[in-house]
């Protein structure tokens, strides 16, 4: 039987690790472009591509049955001046364009396109309101962002392939994330709430998050965006509380003050002082099952791997 392949872009990243390793699990064949030179294993095979040059190797597209779209700058690795969000913004669309551009040359159909986005899309904002996926992109940068993003996926729709956008909240794994960027400091029992420490966390572990892609995968009837992340109302103040816990102590610092995190970050800080919760209703009204809904196990599944 020959194996249907998913090819990830992206591949090579925290979640598209997690992600090969799944699909090759569950018996499909892996391809990841890459802007390296890589050498094929038996399970993976890699193709070049850049996207600043809007080259790919279109065998790799080609060959697929189904595209995870995991691609674009990482939006909290650098702060964010204009020239940033703008190679933030442009790696999404540009990417997103050169996939569609071999799509359409070739007139070549997918099964499905399977893309990231992010809860971003609600907006840097501080609120109680439960956002769903009818809820209006916000209008500052992390809400422009998502939009654009998204609105650049709606072209491979426009091919007559079934897509989805997966809203991704907070990823909790050990190997990287956000949980790695707190754990330095938390396992030097130095942790603490930051700002108010009320501003909402919706998070997911790296496992559900890619059950949730192959969800996408195997479910047809699956369209459009769907919010990736738990509604258990835990807030900044809680999560510190709680991972903390896990590590064996009790937070004692007072909370970190938000404008030393505006001089640290400038407007990046906006990513952690602020938060809203969001739905998982869509999703789960589908079939899917988290495996981790309980905030105090999926850190205890983190720091045990």
């Amino acid at each position: 039987m020959i194996k249907k392949n998913v090819l990830i872009s992206g591949g090579s990243g925290f979640i598209g690790k997690h992600l090969t390793d799944l699909l090759i699990q569950k018996g499909y064949s892996v391809s990841i472009l890459s802007r390296s030179e890589k050498q094929n294993t038996e399970e993976i095979s890699y193709y070049k591509w850049d996207v600043a040059n809007q080259f790919i190797e279109e065998d790799a597209v080609l060959k697929a049955d189904y595209i995870v779209h995991l691609a674009g700058e990482n939006i909290a690795e650098k702060r964010w001046t204009k020239k940033r969000k703008s190679e933030i913004i442009d790696s999404r669309e540009q990417s997103t364009q050169l996939i569609y551009s071999v799509l359409k040359k070739n007139n070549k159909v997918l099964e499905a396109f399977v893309s990231a986005s992010a809860i971003g899309i609600y907006g840097a904002i501080n609120g109680k309101e439960i956002c769903t996926e009818e809820t209006p992109h916000a209008n500052d940068f992390l809400g422009f962002t998502c939009y654009k993003w998204e609105e650049s996926i709606d072209f491979i729709e426009y091919l007559r392939i079934r897509t989805v956008k997966i809203r991704t909240g907070l990823v909790l794994g050990k190997e990287d994330g956000f949980l790695k960027k707190l754990l330095p400091v938390f396992k030097c029992r130095l942790g603490a709430a930051l700002g108010s420490g009320q501003q909402y966390m919706p998070w997911i572990h790296v496992d559900d998050l890619c059950n949730m892609y192959y969800h996408a995968i195997v479910t047809p009837t699956m369209v459009g965006p769907y919010n990736a992340a738990i509604n258990d109302n835990t807030n900044n103040l809680i999560f510190s509380k709680t991972l903390a816990k896990v590590l064996g102590y009790s937070i004692w610092l007072p909370n970190v003050p938000a404008f030393l995190l505006r001089l640290a970050m400038g407007e990046m800080a906006k990513i952690v002082l602020t938060g809203k919760r969001v739905s998982s209703d869509k999703i789960e009204n589908t079939g899917f099952h988290f495996k981790f809904k309980n905030l105090e196990e999926a850190l205890k599944d983190c720091l045990a791997k």
